[in-house]
Order: C-alpha cells, then structure tokens, then sequence
C-alpha cells in the first residue's frame, strides 16, 4: 500500500507544469514596473475621501454678493472626454444682482433664451457669447435674474493641457506660448483654458460630471479680498462704480487690479478695527 502511495505521488508531481512553484498565487498577484501618471484625475466621484468634497445646491444658494465673495479660494474642476481633469483656485468674481442691476443681462426682470439660465435654481451655469467668438461664464445666485461671473483662476493642474487649448482658440494673435499667469486671468481666458463654450449653458454646478466646485481649505481671509468696480460695464450710470467685484490681494492671477480700490479697503478695515478697541 505504502508503494502504490508513493507511485500516485510521483505521477502526480510528473503531470504538473515545470514552473508550477514559480507561478504567483492568486492571492498574490505579479508586481508590474512602476506605472507613471499622466494628468491629474479626480475620484471625487468613485472615492471622495481623496479630494475635498464637492460642493452643493446649498453653497450656491445665498445672495449674489455673498456668493461672489464665496467662490474666492474654492477649487473648479473641469473634467475633459478622455478623462483629464484641469484644476484651478477661484480668484476673482463678479457679482449681478439682478432686475435693479442696470448692468446685468437680466436688468428690468426680461427673461430672454440668452438669459433664461439666471432666472433658474442657484448653481445654474449662465454661459453666453460677447464679440461673437468668446465665452464667459456666470453661476446663477438667490433672487431670480442674479448671478456671479467667474472672472479669473489660478492654474493648479493640467497647466499644459490649457495651454494647448488656449492656443489653438486664441484668435488673431501670434504663436507665443501662452504664460502661466495668462491662461485663466479673465472670463473669457478662463473658459477657453478650460474648453467651456455654450453647450455648459444651463448645467448645474452642483450635479454636472464634466465641471464641478470642490470646496478648498486654503480660502482667503476677509482683509484679503478686494472689493472693487466691476469691468467694462462704462456705460451703466451709477453701476458702474458699485464695489461688486472681488479678488484676492496680491494674487498674480488677478484680470485687473485697482490700486485705489485696495487702499479704500485697507483703509476701512482700519477704521474698523480701530473702531472694536
């Protein structure tokens, strides 16, 4: 009996593959060479534990000029078709405060399909055309015919990628690469840097898979943000001069800085402070 054992063991032994004892177990799978990563990509939604949570329909809910100053710090996310997340920090915006607004696109309480977007729910993306070739793009606010404009970004991931895409859209200029500091410091900049054109129209902020905000803990403190004129709304009377745009001090990616504006501001926040001791 002890012979017939040992002959089963070696016909069995016989029977298996030569390299059997070098094959990895499957609980132990084969380590391949380091893989490299390519761009920048999110899991926010397949994991959210490894970027900042994305914020919701109650963030955009709040008055336009409130939510103007909200925007400064928090990070917008832009997810291209092959899966290429571009990423930049908020740093200047824009608040239209609606029907009384005699420099916003929704001035009188008219609705409009070009303006249909501001009179939707907070978070609704209001994106429209100006000189017939550049986009810009607004965030729906509280209080129909309300919105924010995003006016500049700071470039945090996917630099070269905006860079193509702002080259390629770029019109009438020469084939210099473009700056750093160039690739989002205006509305209209900031859309081509991040391939938003009209078909964002109407989106929600709050929902959309190829554009969101993601909340940042790295926001300006109050005595940083600038409260200045808004941009070429010249011909608006009084309105032109309201104090409803608002960036960080001193960031280099600023569209237009005021000089007077910032001392007006530091000023105040002086008498301010003076004023609480």
């Amino acid at each position: 009996m002890r012979q017939k054992k040992q002959r089963l063991a070696v016909a069995e032994q016989q029977q298996s593959p030569p390299d059997m004892a070098q094959m990895p177990s499957p609980k132990e799978p084969r380590l391949g060479p380091p893989v490299t990563l390519g761009p920048q990509r999110s899991i926010y939604f397949s994991s959210p534990k490894s970027h900042p949570p994305r914020l919701g329909s109650e963030f955009f809910d709040q008055p336009a000029v409130l939510l103007a100053q909200a925007f400064l710090g928090q990070v917008l996310v832009r997810r291209l078709a092959d899966g290429t997340e571009l990423r930049g920090r908020i740093v200047e915006t824009e608040a239209y405060l609606g029907p009384e607004d005699e420099a916003a696109h929704s001035r009188g309480g008219r609705q409009t399909p070009r303006n249909r977007s501001m009179f939707m729910k907070p978070g609704t993306l209001y994106v429209y055309i100006i000189y017939g070739m550049y986009f810009c793009m607004n965030v729906s606010s509280q209080g129909d015919g309300a919105c924010v404009l995003l006016r500049a970004l700071e470039p945090l991931g996917g630099l070269e990628t905006m860079r193509q895409l702002r080259t390629s859209l770029r019109k009438g200029t020469s084939s210099r690469a473009v700056k750093d500091r160039e690739l989002c410091s205006g509305p209209s900049k900031l859309c081509q840097a991040l391939a938003i054109d009209k078909s964002f129209d109407q989106r929600d902020l709050a929902q959309d898979e190829a554009l969101w905000l993601e909340r940042s803990p790295l926001g300006p403190t109050r005595s940083a943000v600038v409260a200045a004129a808004r941009v070429g709304i010249g011909q608006t009377g009084e309105w032109a001069q309201k104090p409803l745009r608002f960036y960080i001090r001193d960031s280099p990616w600023v569209s237009v800085v005021d000089r007077e504006a910032e001392q007006e501001n530091r000023t105040e926040q002086r008498a301010c402070s003076d004023k609480n001791f």
